[in-house]
C-alpha cells in the first residue's frame, strides 16, 4: 500500500514527498485536521511546540486532506475554513517544526489502528511521543482509541501524553461553531474564535469595469480551492498587506442583483491604494460587515449606499485604529 505524504518543512517553506522518516531528530506528534487553527488548537499547538522544545523533539502536526467527512460521506458539502497554504503560514507564525498532510482516501480509511501505527506514526514520522485529545479515536471504523494508542506506544516506544476533557472543554470552540458563524455573517464571532482574522486568499482578475464606472474601483477576487467557506454575502471591511504596506477596503461577496449578475463574485475596493495588482495573489482579512447585498432601483442608488458604506468603513477604522 503506497502511503502519501506532502510534508510542509515550516522554518525553510520546503515540500519533500514520500518520506521514510523525517531528518534530524525524533518527534512529538499531534493528529487532526485543525481546520481553522482556532483558539482550541492552538492550545494543544502550543502544548506540542513547548513539549518539543523541552524535550529536543521536532513538533509535528499530521492532517488530513481531503477532510475524511469529503470522503466518507458523499452527500457532504462540509466547506473548511482555511486552505492547506493558509493553514501552514498560520502554523509556521505559531512556531511549529513540520506540517505533515496525509491523503485521506477510502483505502487509508481501511487501514488497521496498529498499521497506522507502525507504518505513519512509527516509521514515517519517527514519533517519540504523541500528544492526543482523551476522546481521540483512529484506525478503520475507528474502531481504536487512547488505551489502545498507549499499549502501541509500550510495543514501538513511544510515549502518549492524554490531552484531558477539562483541557478540551475549557475553551468552548469548534471548527463547526466557527463554519456557523461565517455562514451567519458574524464575523466578529468567527474571528473571536478563531484568534485571528478570517481571511480569504485568491488571485486578482479584470472583472467588467463596473466599479471603476461607479467610482469605486474593485479587484475582483478568485479562490481556486472549490473547498473554502464563503462567508454570507453581503458588505465587509476588510485589510490586506500588499507589497509591504498595509490598505484597507470594503468587500462585497454576493451576485451584483442591480446590475443582473449571473454568478457570485468576491470584489474588493481598496482605499488609498492605485497599484496594478492584476494575477498577483493576496490575502484579504475581514474585519466587520456592513450590511446584506441589496438590489438598488437604479446604479446611482447603488453609488450612494457605496458611498455610505465607505463612510461606514473608514470610521469603523479610524475608531480600531485609536484603541
Amino acid at each position: 500500500m503506497t502511503l502519501y505524504l506532502v510534508l510542509y518543512k515550516i522554518k525553510s517553506l520546503k515540500t519533500r514527498r514520500n518520506l521514510n522518516t523525517l531528518p534530524d531528530k525524533q518527534t512529538v506528534v499531534t493528529i487532526g485536521t485543525f481546520d481553522g487553527v482556532h483558539i482550541g488548537h492552538q492550545k494543544i499547538i502550543k502544548r506540542l511546540i513547548n513539549t518539543g522544545k523541552e524535550e529536543g523533539l521536532q513538533s509535528v502536526i499530521l492532517a488530513f486532506f481531503p477532510h475524511p467527512r469529503m470522503v466518507l460521506q458523499k452527500d457532504s458539502n462540509i466547506k473548511l475554513i482555511n486552505t492547506i497554504n493558509e493553514r501552514h503560514n498560520i502554523l509556521y507564525n505559531l512556531g511549529l517544526d513540520y506540517l505533515v498532510i496525509k491523503k485521506f482516501t477510502q483505502e487509508f480509511s481501511r487501514l488497521s489502528a496498529e498499521d497506522f501505527v507502525k507504518e505513519i506514526l512509527v516509521d514515517k514520522l519517527n514519533a517519540k511521543k504523541v500528544i492526543i485529545g482523551y476522546d481521540h479515536r483512529f484506525g478503520r471504523n475507528r474502531n481504536a482509541d487512547i488505551n489502545d494508542l498507549k499499549t502501541f506506544g509500550e510495543t514501538y516506544g513511544f510515549e502518549v501524553e492524554e490531552i484531558s476533557a477539562q483541557d478540551i472543554n475549557d475553551v468552548a470552540v469548534s471548527s463547526t461553531k466557527i463554519r456557523t458563524a461565517l455562514i451567519a455573517g458574524e464575523i466578529h464571532k468567527a474571528n473571536a474564535y478563531l484568534g485571528y482574522n478570517f481571511m480569504l486568499t485568491g488571485k486578482v482578475k479584470k472583472g467588467k469595469g463596473l466599479g471603476k464606472e461607479l467610482g469605486f474601483p474593485t479587484a475582483n477576487i478568485e479562490i481556486e480551492e472549490d473547498y473554502k467557506i464563503i462567508p454570507k454575502q453581503g458588505s465587509y471591511i476588510v485589510s490586506s498587506l500588499i507589497k509591504d504596506k498595509l490598505v484597507y477596503g470594503m468587500m462585497n461577496i454576493g451576485m451584483n442583483p442591480t446590475v443582473n449578475g449571473s454568478r457570485q463574485t468576491i470584489e474588493v475596493h481598496f482605499f488609498d491604494f492605485d497599484e496594478d495588482i492584476y494575477e498577483d495573489t493576496i490575502k484579504i482579512d475581514l474585519l466587520h460587515r456592513i450590511r446584506d447585498e441589496e438590489k438598488f432601483e437604479s446604479v446611482e442608488a447603488l453609488k450612494g449606499q457605496l458611498a455610505k458604506d465607505k463612510d461606514t468603513a473608514l470610521e469603523y477604522i479610524s475608531n480600531q485604529n485609536a484603541e
